[in-house]
C-alpha cells in the first residue's frame, strides 16, 4: 500500500472513530435520543445517494421512492404481518432494493437531465400509489407502528435499546458504504464518473456498474427508511414526497458532494435546522435555501470537502 494511500485510510479510522465517539455519547450529555435517531437514518440515507451521484455521477431526483416504500413496508410487515424488527427491515430494504433494479434499468438507459426526470416521474408514481394504495393508509400513513423484540429477545419500546439498534444499522450500512468505494468495483464507478467512453474502451460495461450502484443505493436508501418507520413508529407521505428527494440533494450538497463524511453533517445540519427552527413554520424552507445559497457560493466543496481541502486530507 502506497504511503498516501496509508495516510487516506489512516485519517478515514481517526474521523470514524470521532463520528462514532459522537453519535455515542450524545444522548449522555442530554441530547434527545429520538432527534440523534433521526439524524441517523437521514445520515444513512444521504451516504445512500452520495454513492449514487458522488460516486457514480448520477444525479436521481426521486430517491424518495426507496426511503418510503422501504417504510411503508417495513411498518405493514412489523404492524400486520407481525414480523421481528429485523426482518421487517430487512423486508422493506429488499423491496427497495427490488425497486432500485426496476428503476435503475430504465433511468440508465439516459443520461443528464433526461435520467433525473425519469427518477422523478417514477417517484411520482410512487408516491400516488402510496396515496391510493389500500394498505398504505391514504394521508393518514401507517400508524402506531410496534417496534418489537429484536430477535425476540429485547424489546425495542426501550428507547436505549432502540438507539443502539438504530447505531448499529447506521455505523453498518456507512462502513458498507465505505467499503463498495473503495473496492475495484468502486474505482470502476468513479472511473465512469470522470470518463465513460474511456472506461468503456477499456472494456468495462458502464451500464451493468451503473445499474449496480442504483440497486446498492435504494437497498441502502430503504435501510434507511426501514429503521425510521420504527423509530418514529410512523409511515407517511411526507418520506416518498418529491420535496424529500430535494432534501437529500442538499444535505449531500451542503456536507460535501464525493466525500465520506459530508453527507453525514449535511444531514447533521438539515435535520437540526428542522428540529430547532421549526417555530418558523414555512420560512424554515427559505432559511434552508438561504444557507444552500451561500454553501454554493462559499463553500463549493461542501463543508467537509472544504475542510479537507485545508487540511489537505481525504475526508
Amino acid at each position: 500500500m502506497k504511503p498516501a494511500t496509508q495516510d487516506a485510510a489512516r485519517t478515514h479510522r481517526m474521523a470514524f472513530v470521532v463520528m462514532a465517539l459522537l453519535f455515542i455519547g450524545a444522548p449522555l450529555v442530554g441530547v434527545y435520543p429520538v432527534f440523534m435517531m433521526k439524524v441517523m437514518c437521514f445520515a444513512l440515507f444521504a451516504c445512500a445517494f452520495n454513492l449514487l451521484l458522488g460516486f457514480g455521477g448520477l444525479l436521481s431526483f426521486g430517491h424518495a421512492m426507496f426511503l418510503g416504500s422501504a417504510g411503508y413496508v417495513t411498518a405493514h410487515a412489523a404492524k400486520v404481518w407481525g414480523l421481528t424488527p429485523e426482518l421487517s427491515i430487512a423486508v422493506g430494504t429488499l423491496c427497495a432494493a427490488a425497486l432500485g433494479w426496476v428503476v435503475g434499468k430504465l433511468a440508465i438507459r439516459r443520461q443528464g437531465i433526461y435520467l433525473t426526470m425519469i427518477t422523478l416521474a417514477l417517484a411520482q408514481m410512487v408516491f400516488f400509489f402510496a396515496l391510493q394504495a389500500p394498505f398504505t393508509g391514504g394521508e393518514d400513513g401507517i400508524q402506531a407502528v410496534p417496534r418489537g423484540k429484536l430477535f425476540g429477545l429485547i424489546d425495542l419500546s426501550s428507547t436505549n435499546a432502540m438507539y443502539a439498534f438504530v447505531l448499529a444499522i447506521f455505523l453498518g450500512g456507512f462502513l458498507l458504504i465505505y467499503r463498495i468505494i473503495h473496492s475495484p468495483y468502486g474505482q470502476v464507478l468513479k472511473a465512469i464518473r470522470e470518463n465513460e467512453p474511456r472506461t468503456i474502451s477499456l472494456g468495462y460495461d458502464a451500464d451493468k456498474f451503473k445499474h449496480r450502484a442504483f440497486v446498492l443505493s435504494a437497498a441502502l436508501a430503504g435501510l434507511a427508511g426501514g429503521t425510521k418507520s420504527l423509530v418514529f413508529q410512523l409511515a407517511s407521505l411526507t418520506d416518498v414526497h418529491w420535496s424529500m428527494s430535494g432534501e437529500v440533494v442538499l444535505m449531500t450538497l451542503v456536507g460535501g458532494l464525493g466525500t465520506i463524511f459530508g453527507p453525514v453533517l449535511g444531514a447533521a445540519v438539515m435535520v437540526t435546522m428542522q428540529n430547532y427552527l421549526a417555530e418558523l413554520g414555512a420560512w424554515v424552507t427559505v432559511v434552508q435555501g438561504g444557507i444552500f445559497v451561500v454553501c454554493v457560493l462559499l463553500f463549493r466543496r461542501g463543508i467537509v470537502g472544504e475542510i479537507g481541502h485545508l487540511l489537505k486530507k481525504s475526508l
